[in-house]
Protein backbone atom coordinates (compact mmCIF):
# COMPACT_ATOMS: atom_id res chain seq x y z
CA UNK A 1 0.00 0.00 0.00
CA UNK A 2 1.26 3.44 -0.99
CA UNK A 3 1.82 5.88 1.77
CA UNK A 4 -0.90 8.68 -0.03
CA UNK A 5 -3.21 5.98 0.26
CA UNK A 6 -2.48 4.41 3.71
CA UNK A 7 -2.86 8.14 4.86
CA UNK A 8 -6.53 8.55 3.81
CA UNK A 9 -8.07 5.49 6.06
CA UNK A 10 -8.75 5.61 9.59
CA UNK A 11 -7.60 2.63 11.68
CA UNK A 12 -10.75 0.62 11.57
CA UNK A 13 -10.74 1.04 7.78
CA UNK A 14 -7.00 -0.13 7.67
CA UNK A 15 -7.94 -3.04 9.79
CA UNK A 16 -11.19 -4.19 7.66
CA UNK A 17 -9.00 -4.25 4.58
CA UNK A 18 -6.64 -6.49 6.77
CA UNK A 19 -9.42 -8.77 7.53
CA UNK A 20 -10.31 -8.71 4.00
CA UNK A 21 -6.79 -9.83 2.59
CA UNK A 22 -6.40 -6.60 0.88
CA UNK A 23 -2.92 -5.72 2.52
CA UNK A 24 -1.24 -7.03 5.47
CA UNK A 25 -0.28 -6.02 8.96
CA UNK A 26 3.83 -5.90 7.47
CA UNK A 27 2.23 -3.67 4.28
CA UNK A 28 0.71 -1.17 6.59
CA UNK A 29 3.65 -1.12 8.99
CA UNK A 30 5.96 -0.54 6.19
CA UNK A 31 3.79 2.43 4.85
CA UNK A 32 3.21 4.42 8.64
CA UNK A 33 7.76 3.59 8.26
CA UNK A 34 7.38 5.61 5.38
CA UNK A 35 5.22 8.13 6.28
CA UNK A 36 7.57 8.91 9.34
CA UNK A 37 10.09 9.63 6.78
CA UNK A 38 8.19 11.95 4.86
CA UNK A 39 7.03 14.10 7.73
CA UNK A 40 8.53 13.38 10.55
CA UNK A 41 11.96 15.56 9.97
CA UNK A 42 9.08 18.49 9.83
CA UNK A 43 7.28 18.42 12.97
CA UNK A 44 9.79 16.28 14.80
CA UNK A 45 6.82 14.37 16.51
CA UNK A 46 8.37 10.42 16.87
CA UNK A 47 10.97 10.07 19.17
CA UNK A 48 12.16 6.38 18.22
CA UNK A 49 10.50 3.58 16.24
CA UNK A 50 11.94 -0.11 15.95
CA UNK A 51 10.93 -3.25 14.29
CA UNK A 52 7.32 -4.52 15.48
CA UNK A 53 7.57 -7.95 17.26
CA UNK A 54 3.69 -8.65 17.17
CA UNK A 55 1.57 -10.47 14.92
CA UNK A 56 -1.49 -10.07 15.27
CA UNK A 57 -4.22 -12.31 13.38
CA UNK A 58 -6.48 -10.89 10.99
CA UNK A 59 -10.11 -9.92 11.86
CA UNK A 60 -9.15 -11.20 15.29
CA UNK A 61 -10.09 -7.33 16.68
CA UNK A 62 -11.52 -4.11 15.14
CA UNK A 63 -7.98 -2.99 15.18
CA UNK A 64 -5.48 -5.87 14.12
CA UNK A 65 -3.08 -5.19 12.42
CA UNK A 66 -3.26 -0.96 12.64
CA UNK A 67 0.10 0.23 13.07
CA UNK A 68 0.42 2.12 16.33
CA UNK A 69 2.62 4.71 18.19
CA UNK A 70 2.93 5.08 22.23
CA UNK A 71 3.87 7.73 24.12
CA UNK A 72 7.01 8.41 25.61
CA UNK A 73 5.64 8.28 29.01
CA UNK A 74 2.44 6.43 30.14
CA UNK A 75 2.59 3.39 29.20
CA UNK A 76 5.54 0.57 29.77
CA UNK A 77 6.55 -1.57 26.77
CA UNK A 78 9.04 -4.59 27.42
CA UNK A 79 12.09 -3.96 26.17
CA UNK A 80 11.70 -0.69 25.35
CA UNK A 81 12.81 3.18 26.14
CA UNK A 82 10.33 5.01 28.21
CA UNK A 83 12.33 8.16 29.16
CA UNK A 84 9.56 10.57 29.78
CA UNK A 85 11.02 13.16 27.45
CA UNK A 86 13.87 13.73 30.23
CA UNK A 87 17.44 14.25 30.38
CA UNK A 88 16.75 12.44 33.92
CA UNK A 89 15.70 9.43 32.61
CA UNK A 90 17.28 8.99 29.38
CA UNK A 91 18.32 5.47 28.44
CA UNK A 92 15.74 3.78 30.71
CA UNK A 93 13.92 0.50 29.53
CA UNK A 94 11.07 -1.07 30.71
CA UNK A 95 11.61 -4.59 32.12
CA UNK A 96 8.01 -5.47 31.37
CA UNK A 97 4.67 -4.28 30.00
CA UNK A 98 2.30 -2.69 32.09
CA UNK A 99 -1.49 -3.98 31.80
CA UNK A 100 -1.86 -1.17 29.23
CA UNK A 101 0.32 -2.30 27.00
CA UNK A 102 -0.55 -5.57 27.23
CA UNK A 103 -3.91 -4.62 26.33
CA UNK A 104 -3.09 -3.16 23.06
CA UNK A 105 -1.09 -6.10 22.34
CA UNK A 106 -4.18 -7.93 22.37
CA UNK A 107 -5.91 -5.28 20.41
CA UNK A 108 -3.84 -6.82 17.59
CA UNK A 109 -2.08 -3.00 17.67
CA UNK A 110 1.26 -2.97 15.71
CA UNK A 111 3.25 -0.45 18.07
CA UNK A 112 6.52 0.49 15.89
CA UNK A 113 7.75 3.42 18.19
CA UNK A 114 7.30 6.28 20.77
CA UNK A 115 5.77 10.27 20.62
CA UNK A 116 7.47 12.93 21.74
CA UNK A 117 6.08 14.57 25.67
CA UNK A 118 7.12 17.44 27.55
CA UNK A 119 9.48 16.88 30.01
CA UNK A 120 7.43 13.97 32.56
CA UNK A 121 4.44 15.70 30.72
CA UNK A 122 4.53 18.61 32.79
CA UNK A 123 3.29 21.09 30.15
CA UNK A 124 1.04 21.60 27.34
CA UNK A 125 3.10 21.98 24.80
CA UNK A 126 5.81 19.55 23.71
CA UNK A 127 9.49 21.45 23.38
CA UNK A 128 11.86 18.90 25.84
CA UNK A 129 14.96 19.51 26.17
CA UNK A 130 15.92 16.17 24.89
CA UNK A 131 14.26 15.78 21.36
CA UNK A 132 13.53 18.84 20.47
CA UNK A 133 10.56 21.13 19.96
CA UNK A 134 7.47 19.18 17.89
CA UNK A 135 5.67 21.15 15.60
CA UNK A 136 2.60 21.46 14.78
CA UNK A 137 1.73 19.96 10.81
CA UNK A 138 -0.71 22.97 10.01
CA UNK A 139 1.74 25.44 10.78
CA UNK A 140 5.28 24.66 11.84
CA UNK A 141 5.93 27.70 13.39
CA UNK A 142 3.25 26.60 16.20
CA UNK A 143 3.15 24.56 19.34
CA UNK A 144 1.00 20.85 18.92
CA UNK A 145 0.23 21.58 22.23
CA UNK A 146 1.13 18.95 24.74
CA UNK A 147 1.54 16.80 26.90
CA UNK A 148 0.32 14.52 24.03
CA UNK A 149 2.14 16.37 21.50
CA UNK A 150 3.90 14.08 19.74
CA UNK A 151 1.06 12.09 19.58
CA UNK A 152 -0.83 14.71 18.12
CA UNK A 153 1.55 16.15 15.70
CA UNK A 154 1.98 12.38 14.39
CA UNK A 155 -1.76 11.43 13.47
CA UNK A 156 -2.43 14.75 12.22
CA UNK A 157 0.50 14.62 9.60
CA UNK A 158 -1.18 10.59 9.01
CA UNK A 159 1.87 8.94 10.39
CA UNK A 160 -0.77 6.37 12.08
CA UNK A 161 -4.32 7.02 12.50
CA UNK A 162 -4.45 6.64 16.37
CA UNK A 163 -1.62 7.03 18.66
CA UNK A 164 -1.76 6.68 22.79
CA UNK A 165 -2.03 9.95 24.53
CA UNK A 166 -2.76 10.74 28.86
CA UNK A 167 -4.32 13.57 30.17
CA UNK A 168 -3.74 15.01 33.82
CA UNK A 169 -4.75 18.83 33.03
CA UNK A 170 -5.90 18.38 29.10
CA UNK A 171 -2.87 16.64 27.80
CA UNK A 172 -5.38 14.83 25.50
CA UNK A 173 -7.66 17.09 24.26
CA UNK A 174 -4.59 19.94 24.19
CA UNK A 175 -3.55 18.40 21.47
CA UNK A 176 -6.38 17.72 19.31
CA UNK A 177 -7.72 20.87 19.50
CA UNK A 178 -4.19 21.74 18.27
CA UNK A 179 -4.33 19.49 15.51
CA UNK A 180 -7.47 19.25 14.67
CA UNK A 181 -8.37 15.81 15.81
CA UNK A 182 -10.75 14.21 18.01
CA UNK A 183 -9.28 12.94 21.92
CA UNK A 184 -11.83 11.92 24.69
CA UNK A 185 -10.67 11.46 28.35
CA UNK A 186 -12.11 8.80 29.71
CA UNK A 187 -14.16 8.55 33.51
CA UNK A 188 -10.83 8.46 36.13
CA UNK A 189 -10.56 4.48 36.43
CA UNK A 190 -11.65 3.23 33.27
CA UNK A 191 -8.45 2.38 31.94
CA UNK A 192 -5.83 0.73 34.19
CA UNK A 193 -2.34 2.33 35.24
CA UNK A 194 -1.02 -1.09 36.47
CA UNK A 195 0.80 -2.25 37.68
CA UNK A 196 3.30 -0.24 38.79
CA UNK A 197 0.80 2.45 39.79
CA UNK A 198 -2.47 2.69 40.84
CA UNK A 199 -3.30 6.09 40.00
CA UNK A 200 -1.09 8.75 38.32
CA UNK A 201 -0.55 12.51 39.61
CA UNK A 202 -3.22 11.60 42.34
CA UNK A 203 -5.82 10.62 40.23
CA UNK A 204 -6.15 13.36 37.66
CA UNK A 205 -4.10 11.69 34.77
CA UNK A 206 -6.08 8.95 32.45
CA UNK A 207 -5.30 6.80 29.52
CA UNK A 208 -6.46 7.71 25.93
CA UNK A 209 -5.69 8.33 22.50
CA UNK A 210 -6.06 10.75 19.74
CA UNK A 211 -7.18 10.25 16.94
CA UNK A 212 -8.65 11.46 13.39
CA UNK A 213 -12.47 9.44 13.39
CA UNK A 214 -14.69 9.22 16.53
CA UNK A 215 -14.87 5.54 15.59
CA UNK A 216 -11.30 4.81 16.29
CA UNK A 217 -11.29 6.40 19.82
CA UNK A 218 -14.82 4.03 20.50
CA UNK A 219 -12.69 1.11 19.45
CA UNK A 220 -9.79 1.77 21.21
CA UNK A 221 -11.01 2.49 24.36
CA UNK A 222 -13.24 -1.06 23.69
CA UNK A 223 -9.86 -2.77 23.77
CA UNK A 224 -8.37 -1.07 26.91
CA UNK A 225 -11.27 -0.19 29.23
CA UNK A 226 -12.19 -2.14 32.33
CA UNK A 227 -10.01 -2.56 35.95
CA UNK A 228 -7.08 -5.07 36.79
CA UNK A 229 -6.52 -6.66 39.89
CA UNK A 230 -5.91 -3.80 42.27
CA UNK A 231 -7.45 -0.70 41.01
CA UNK A 232 -8.22 2.11 43.11
CA UNK A 233 -11.06 2.72 41.38
CA UNK A 234 -13.94 0.59 39.83
CA UNK A 235 -16.58 2.32 37.34
CA UNK A 236 -19.70 0.29 35.89
CA UNK A 237 -18.91 -1.25 32.58
CA UNK A 238 -21.33 -0.13 29.80
CA UNK A 239 -24.31 -2.24 28.64
CA UNK A 240 -23.09 -2.51 25.25
CA UNK A 241 -18.98 -1.43 23.84
CA UNK A 242 -18.51 1.97 22.55
CA UNK A 243 -17.92 1.45 18.66
CA UNK A 244 -21.79 0.67 18.75
CA UNK A 245 -22.69 4.04 20.51
CA UNK A 246 -21.36 6.42 17.55
CA UNK A 247 -23.90 5.34 15.32
CA UNK A 248 -26.93 5.95 17.87
CA UNK A 249 -28.95 9.08 18.08
CA UNK A 250 -28.03 11.33 21.12
CA UNK A 251 -31.71 12.21 21.36
CA UNK A 252 -32.46 15.64 22.31
CA UNK A 253 -29.54 17.13 24.80
CA UNK A 254 -29.68 19.62 27.06
CA UNK A 255 -26.49 21.85 26.40
CA UNK A 256 -24.76 24.29 28.53
CA UNK A 257 -22.17 26.68 27.24
CA UNK A 258 -19.37 28.50 29.52
CA UNK A 259 -18.00 30.80 26.64
CA UNK A 260 -15.67 32.57 29.43
CA UNK A 261 -13.36 30.16 31.57
CA UNK A 262 -13.24 30.19 34.87
CA UNK A 263 -10.29 32.47 36.35
CA UNK A 264 -11.20 35.72 34.39
CA UNK A 265 -9.06 34.71 30.83
CA UNK A 266 -10.96 35.71 27.98
CA UNK A 267 -11.48 33.59 25.10
CA UNK A 268 -9.91 35.00 21.68
CA UNK A 269 -12.12 36.24 18.96
CA UNK A 270 -11.34 33.68 16.97
CA UNK A 271 -12.72 30.53 19.29
CA UNK A 272 -15.63 32.68 20.65
CA UNK A 273 -17.14 32.81 16.48
CA UNK A 274 -16.05 29.12 16.46
CA UNK A 275 -17.77 28.35 19.60
CA UNK A 276 -20.85 30.34 18.02
CA UNK A 277 -20.75 28.07 14.70
CA UNK A 278 -20.82 25.07 16.83
CA UNK A 279 -23.94 25.88 18.93
CA UNK A 280 -25.66 27.04 16.10
CA UNK A 281 -25.15 23.38 14.63
CA UNK A 282 -25.85 22.13 17.72
CA UNK A 283 -29.52 24.09 17.85
CA UNK A 284 -30.24 23.08 13.81
CA UNK A 285 -29.52 19.16 15.23
CA UNK A 286 -32.31 19.67 17.95
CA UNK A 287 -30.70 19.92 20.89
CA UNK A 288 -31.79 22.87 23.74
CA UNK A 289 -27.92 25.27 24.19
CA UNK A 290 -28.20 27.47 26.35
CA UNK A 291 -25.46 29.60 28.12
CA UNK A 292 -25.05 28.73 31.72
CA UNK A 293 -22.82 30.31 34.79
CA UNK A 294 -21.25 26.89 36.06
CA UNK A 295 -19.79 26.55 39.95
CA UNK A 296 -16.52 25.14 40.25
CA UNK A 297 -17.00 24.66 43.67
CA UNK A 298 -13.94 26.65 44.69
CA UNK A 299 -12.23 30.13 43.74
CA UNK A 300 -9.58 30.09 40.56
CA UNK A 301 -6.53 30.75 43.25
CA UNK A 302 -7.56 28.16 45.45
CA UNK A 303 -8.17 25.63 42.60
CA UNK A 304 -4.68 26.69 40.68
CA UNK A 305 -3.11 26.32 44.15
CA UNK A 306 -4.80 22.80 44.77
CA UNK A 307 -3.77 21.90 41.28
CA UNK A 308 0.23 22.88 41.83
CA UNK A 309 0.43 20.74 45.13
CA UNK A 310 -0.69 17.96 43.82
CA UNK A 311 0.87 17.75 40.47
CA UNK A 312 4.13 18.99 42.02
CA UNK A 313 4.68 16.86 44.93
CA UNK A 314 4.22 14.07 42.79
CA UNK A 315 6.84 15.01 40.70
CA UNK A 316 8.58 15.40 43.16
CA UNK A 317 8.17 11.79 44.11
CA UNK A 318 8.68 11.10 41.03
CA UNK A 319 11.70 12.80 40.24
CA UNK A 320 13.13 11.30 43.25
CA UNK A 321 12.79 7.63 42.08
CA UNK A 322 14.11 7.87 38.92
CA UNK A 323 17.28 10.04 40.46
CA UNK A 324 18.14 7.13 42.81
CA UNK A 325 17.31 4.64 40.07
CA UNK A 326 19.89 5.90 37.78
CA UNK A 327 22.44 7.85 40.04
CA UNK A 328 21.67 11.19 38.49
CA UNK A 329 21.76 14.85 40.47
CA UNK A 330 18.62 16.56 40.22
CA UNK A 331 19.75 19.70 39.08
CA UNK A 332 19.67 22.18 35.81
CA UNK A 333 21.90 19.19 33.90
CA UNK A 334 19.30 16.53 34.35
CA UNK A 335 15.81 18.52 34.34
CA UNK A 336 14.59 21.72 32.89
CA UNK A 337 13.58 25.09 34.52
CA UNK A 338 10.26 24.41 35.01
CA UNK A 339 10.40 20.50 36.54
CA UNK A 340 12.99 21.57 38.49
CA UNK A 341 10.82 24.51 39.87
CA UNK A 342 8.00 22.11 40.59
CA UNK A 343 10.07 19.35 42.29
CA UNK A 344 11.77 22.11 44.75
CA UNK A 345 8.45 23.01 44.89
CA UNK A 346 6.51 19.79 45.99
CA UNK A 347 9.51 19.32 48.29
CA UNK A 348 7.77 21.63 50.26
CA UNK A 349 4.19 21.06 50.29
CA UNK A 350 3.38 19.66 53.53
CA UNK A 351 1.09 16.74 54.23
CA UNK A 352 -1.59 18.61 55.76
CA UNK A 353 -1.37 20.97 52.73
CA UNK A 354 -1.39 18.08 50.26
CA UNK A 355 -4.92 17.05 51.96
CA UNK A 356 -6.49 20.48 51.81
CA UNK A 357 -5.30 20.18 47.74
CA UNK A 358 -7.49 16.23 47.56
CA UNK A 359 -10.49 18.03 49.73
CA UNK A 360 -10.33 20.64 46.69
CA UNK A 361 -10.44 18.21 44.38
CA UNK A 362 -13.77 16.33 46.19
CA UNK A 363 -15.47 19.96 45.86
CA UNK A 364 -14.91 20.55 42.48
CA UNK A 365 -15.99 16.72 41.93
CA UNK A 366 -19.03 17.57 44.07
CA UNK A 367 -19.75 20.88 42.30
CA UNK A 368 -20.34 19.87 38.75
CA UNK A 369 -22.03 16.86 39.48
CA UNK A 370 -24.79 19.00 40.95
CA UNK A 371 -24.02 20.74 37.34
CA UNK A 372 -24.76 17.42 35.51
CA UNK A 373 -27.77 17.34 37.60
CA UNK A 374 -29.85 19.45 35.28
CA UNK A 375 -28.02 19.42 32.14
CA UNK A 376 -26.71 16.73 30.18
CA UNK A 377 -23.80 18.06 28.46
CA UNK A 378 -21.48 21.10 29.49
CA UNK A 379 -19.78 22.65 25.63
CA UNK A 380 -16.69 25.14 26.13
CA UNK A 381 -13.90 25.60 23.82
CA UNK A 382 -10.84 23.27 24.46
CA UNK A 383 -8.37 26.51 24.76
CA UNK A 384 -9.30 30.13 24.86
CA UNK A 385 -6.82 30.60 21.81
CA UNK A 386 -5.45 29.23 18.77
CA UNK A 387 -2.24 27.30 18.93
CA UNK A 388 0.82 29.59 20.44
CA UNK A 389 3.61 29.95 18.64
CA UNK A 390 6.65 27.75 20.06
CA UNK A 391 8.81 29.57 22.58
CA UNK A 392 5.70 31.24 23.87
CA UNK A 393 5.12 29.08 27.18
CA UNK A 394 9.09 28.78 28.06
CA UNK A 395 9.28 32.66 27.82
CA UNK A 396 11.04 33.80 31.46
CA UNK A 397 10.24 30.03 32.55
CA UNK A 398 13.49 30.54 35.20
CA UNK A 399 11.65 32.91 36.92
CA UNK A 400 8.45 30.98 38.40
CA UNK A 401 8.23 28.45 40.38
CA UNK A 402 5.93 25.58 41.03
CA UNK A 403 3.06 28.04 41.87
CA UNK A 404 3.47 30.19 38.77
CA UNK A 405 4.20 27.48 36.29
CA UNK A 406 0.96 25.72 36.79
CA UNK A 407 -0.47 29.16 36.87
CA UNK A 408 0.72 29.91 33.36
CA UNK A 409 -0.02 25.94 32.72
CA UNK A 410 -3.95 26.83 33.93
CA UNK A 411 -3.76 30.23 32.28
CA UNK A 412 -3.46 28.75 28.81
CA UNK A 413 -5.71 25.98 29.37
CA UNK A 414 -8.08 27.37 31.67
CA UNK A 415 -10.75 24.91 30.84
CA UNK A 416 -9.51 21.34 30.57
CA UNK A 417 -8.46 20.85 34.30
CA UNK A 418 -11.83 20.88 36.30
CA UNK A 419 -12.69 17.31 34.60
CA UNK A 420 -9.34 16.18 35.25
CA UNK A 421 -10.29 17.45 39.15
CA UNK A 422 -13.68 15.76 38.89
CA UNK A 423 -12.83 12.58 37.02
CA UNK A 424 -15.39 12.89 34.51
CA UNK A 425 -15.27 12.21 30.93
CA UNK A 426 -14.52 15.29 28.37
CA UNK A 427 -13.69 15.61 24.52
CA UNK A 428 -12.38 18.10 22.26
CA UNK A 429 -13.94 17.51 18.75
CA UNK A 430 -12.44 19.54 15.29
CA UNK A 431 -16.11 20.75 14.76
CA UNK A 432 -14.79 23.90 12.84
CA UNK A 433 -11.38 26.09 11.90
CA UNK A 434 -10.96 29.67 11.55
CA UNK A 435 -11.38 31.00 8.75
CA UNK A 436 -8.44 33.58 8.88
CA UNK A 437 -5.52 30.87 9.30
CA UNK A 438 -7.24 27.64 8.70
CA UNK A 439 -5.89 26.38 12.49
CA UNK A 440 -8.10 24.23 13.82
CA UNK A 441 -10.07 24.84 16.71
CA UNK A 442 -11.46 22.07 19.44
CA UNK A 443 -15.13 22.01 21.02
CA UNK A 444 -15.08 20.16 24.42
CA UNK A 445 -17.91 18.89 25.25
CA UNK A 446 -18.07 17.05 29.16
CA UNK A 447 -20.62 14.60 30.63
CA UNK A 448 -21.53 13.28 33.93
CA UNK A 449 -19.20 10.47 35.77
CA UNK A 450 -19.08 6.86 33.62
CA UNK A 451 -20.88 8.83 30.54
CA UNK A 452 -18.58 7.89 27.91
CA UNK A 453 -21.69 6.68 25.73
CA UNK A 454 -23.61 9.86 25.46
CA UNK A 455 -20.22 11.51 24.86
CA UNK A 456 -19.16 9.22 21.77
CA UNK A 457 -23.02 9.61 20.33
CA UNK A 458 -23.11 13.16 20.52
CA UNK A 459 -19.48 12.84 18.62
CA UNK A 460 -20.49 10.68 16.10
CA UNK A 461 -23.83 12.71 15.26
CA UNK A 462 -21.37 15.49 15.06
CA UNK A 463 -18.89 14.00 12.59
CA UNK A 464 -21.78 13.33 10.32
CA UNK A 465 -22.94 16.59 10.40
CA UNK A 466 -20.11 18.35 9.83
CA UNK A 467 -17.07 16.19 8.72
CA UNK A 468 -14.12 17.18 9.18
CA UNK A 469 -11.63 14.39 8.23
CA UNK A 470 -11.42 16.11 4.09
CA UNK A 471 -9.62 18.82 5.94
CA UNK A 472 -5.71 17.46 5.74
CA UNK A 473 -2.78 20.31 7.76
CA UNK A 474 0.01 21.70 4.94
CA UNK A 475 2.12 18.71 6.60
CA UNK A 476 0.05 15.43 5.21
CA UNK A 477 2.10 12.07 4.44
CA UNK A 478 -0.83 11.89 2.41
CA UNK A 479 0.04 14.74 0.14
Amino acid sequence: MRVTEYAHHDAVGLAELVAKGEVSPAELEAAAREAVAKVDPLINAVVETWPADDEPRPGSTPLAGVPFLIKDIGVAMAGRRMELGSRLAAGHVARADSYLMARLRRAGLVTFGRTSTPEMAYGITTEPVLHGATRNPWDPARSAGGSSGGAGAAVAAGVVPIAHATDAAGSLRVPAACNGLFGLKPTRGRVSMGPDADEVFSGLAVQGAVSRTVRDSAALLDAIRGPEPGDPYVVQQPSRPYAQEVTRHPGRLRIGVLAQAWGGCRTAAPVADALSRTTRLLESLGHHVTEVPVELGVGWEEFVLACARLMTVNLAASVDELAAAFDRPVDSSTLEPASLAGYRYGQRVSGPRFAAALAVRNRVARSLARYFDGHDVLLTPTLPELPVPLGTYAKDAEALDGLGWIGRILDHSPFTTAFNMAGTPAMSVPVTADPATGLPVGMQFAAGHGLERLLFRLAGQLERAAPWSGRTPAVWAGR
